[in-house]
């Protein structure tokens, strides 16, 4: 074998412009992306279906179970006469939802984007099929029979699990799997608030944690899509159609960032007390099956002395956002409908976070901005723009999904006047929640689990460094290597170790390609990339770098010990 500046002959198979194609890095847009994109819309389409489905499912339960009437027309249970009895639906309701999960399948319960979250992290994305239809059909009878959840997160957990299943079927990779997972999540967002771009910014800051042209396009169609089935099934309006506010001035913004505060630190305490409930339930000595029964006790109580409380209560977020409603009405959304959603929820049932968040938070904003204007009547503020203030600052808040709260606000109110407020407090509000809380409403659950939620984007280190970097000397007596070409990516190098079942390669000279100009090995690979970590943070610690390295090997699959 030669020396580093020796010349090797290679047979047509090993060299490495006539034997093999080049490796396509991850991040490049191919056939196969054009193929996920077809899926994603493909799948969009029956997921906007299974949304329209999903809400005429609600009103035919709440038909029923409140008016003793088999009826799709709309209705809600705030309407209902039926006094003390109004108490017991509610738990009807969760006894069959937790018959449902314990002899159907468990991963109903909760709220969707947890478990979705999950299965990405620890499952290559892999979602049980029975999922598409227990959760739609389980969130169906808890909200329509009065549990105060929003449909939003059943059908994110439908489209979800219909997004992973079809990429089970076509056998797809993991990463290709996640990306119809998040797109179908995030057309069922789409599908039922017609918000595209929020469901599209809901999938980068939730499940993606990735914004590259790969994994974007298809969930963009599918998102596109979701928002055309919108239009198609519900209207063009507005989910939460509102009067035009004004433009607000300086001393206006002031007070809506100090509002985002405000409602940050209790969109921290809203989203402790959710697994602080849960934690006392798990408690109980009684099989969890149980447990949202025991749950729906507090919902009937609560919606016997306010009805309003009851079922996805849509309405009440756009009456809030107009105005319309009376303080003692605004004060019990704030305060029962908190009580309510977050006893029901940490019992396990199936349900949403979404709706609830932001009536919590818009009554929220509307207190403020009333109170504001109580004690100082000359504030530049309007109750209207505090309520959509708080809506959107409580969201960003719990879930810590920044750019999601503010488009989606926007979005489903359709006020562009809106939006400079609304990224004064919702950033705010989301700069808050760092303090108080180690991981959001959306990831504290499967932190406590042991799972570690991605928390930032981050560029892959062997895609921007190449393999001439790392280059040695061929030892004399090297068996024969595969060759890779010197301007080839790290983590291409890495791509075909896994592929070929080895650890070292030659690096071929780019201006010579049959000559070797040295080897590349996997070990110094490694050992570079974690050296990288290292010094992009100053906090990093030796296990924190090793969790790296353990994460490395997983993702490129490396046979031999390295």
């Amino acid at each position: 074998m030669e020396e580093r500046d020796g010349s090797i002959p290679l047979s047509p198979t090993l060299n490495p412009i006539h034997g093999r194609k080049r490796i396509r890095l991850s991040g490049k847009v191919d056939r196969r992306v054009f193929y996920l994109a077809m899926q994603a819309t493909f799948n969009a389409i029956i997921i906007g279906v299974v949304a329209k489905l999903l809400i005429y499912l609600i009103y035919f339960i709440t038909n029923v179970s409140f008016y003793g009437k088999f009826s799709f027309e709309v209705s809600g249970p705030a309407q209902n006469h039926l006094g003390l009895y109004v108490i017991a639906i509610p738990i009807l309701g969760s006894v069959i939802v937790g018959i449902m999960a314990r002899f159907g399948s468990a991963a109903i319960r909760g709220h969707g984007i947890p478990e979705a979250m999950e299965k990405i992290i620890l499952d290559e994305s892999k979602i049980p099929p029975l999922i598409t239809i227990l959760k739609p059909i389980s969130a169906a009878i808890s909200i329509g029979t009065g549990g105060p959840f929003g449909a939003e997160g059943p059908i994110i957990a439908t489209g979800a699990a219909f997004g992973s299943v079809t990429g089970q079927i076509i056998h797809i990779s993991p990463a290709e799997r996640k990306i119809l997972l998040s797109a179908g999540a995030c057309a069922g967002m789409a599908a039922i608030f017609g918000c595209p771009l929020a469901a599209v910014l809901l999938a980068v800051e939730l499940l993606l944690f990735e914004f590259s042209a790969r994994s974007l396009i298809p969930v963009a169609l599918g998102c596109i899509t979701g928002g055309a089935m919108h239009i198609l099934l519900f209207g063009r309006e507005p989910v939460f159609a509102m009067g035009p506010i004004p433009v607000a001035s300086a001393g206006a913004l002031a007070v809506y960032v100090g509002m985002g505060v405000v409602v940050g630190v209790l969109a921290a305490l809203v989203s402790k007390s959710v697994y602080a409930i849960e934690e006392l339930f798990e408690k109980l000595p009684v099989h969890w099956m149980w447990w949202p029964a025991i749950g729906a006790v507090a919902v009937g109580v609560v919606g016997y002395f306010a009805p309003h409380t009851l079922g996805v209560g849509y309405e009440n977020i756009e009456a809030l956002l107009r105005g319309h409603l009376p303080l003692t009405m605004v004060f019990s959304l704030c305060l029962l409908k908190y009580l309510s959603w977050v006893i029901s929820l940490g019992s396990g049932t199936s349900g949403g976070t979404l709706a609830p968040l932001l009536t919590i938070g818009g009554a929220l904003g509307s207190l403020i901005g009333l109170g504001l204007l109580h004690v100082f009547p000359n504030l530049s503020i309007t109750v209207t723009t505090a309520c959509l203030v708080g809506m959107g600052a409580m969201f960003a808040g719990a879930s810590r999904a920044l750019l999601t709260s503010i488009v989606f606000a926007f979005e489903t109110t359709g006020q562009p006047n809106g939006l400079l407020p609304l990224l004064a407090a919702c950033i705010a509000a989301y700069f808050v929640s760092f303090f108080l809380m180690e991981g959001s409403i959306m990831t504290e659950k499967i932190i406590r689990r042991g799972v570690q939620a991605p928390e930032n984007y981050e560029a892959d280190l062997l895609q921007l460094h190449l393999a001439g970097q790392l280059m040695k000397a061929v030892p004399k007596g090297q068996e024969a290597l595969p060759p890779i070409g010197e301007d080839e990516s790290l983590s291409a190098c890495v791509q075909i170790m896994g592929k070929m079942n080895t650890t070292s390669l030659f690096v071929m000279d780019k201006d010579h390609p049959t000559q070797v100009k040295g080897v590349v090995y996997a070990r110094d690979i490694m050992q570079y990339y974690s050296e990288q970590k290292e010094a992009e943070s100053a906090y990093d610690s030796p296990a924190r770098t090793r969790r790296w390295m353990v994460r490395a090997r997983r993702v490129v699959n490396l046979h031999h010990r390295v």
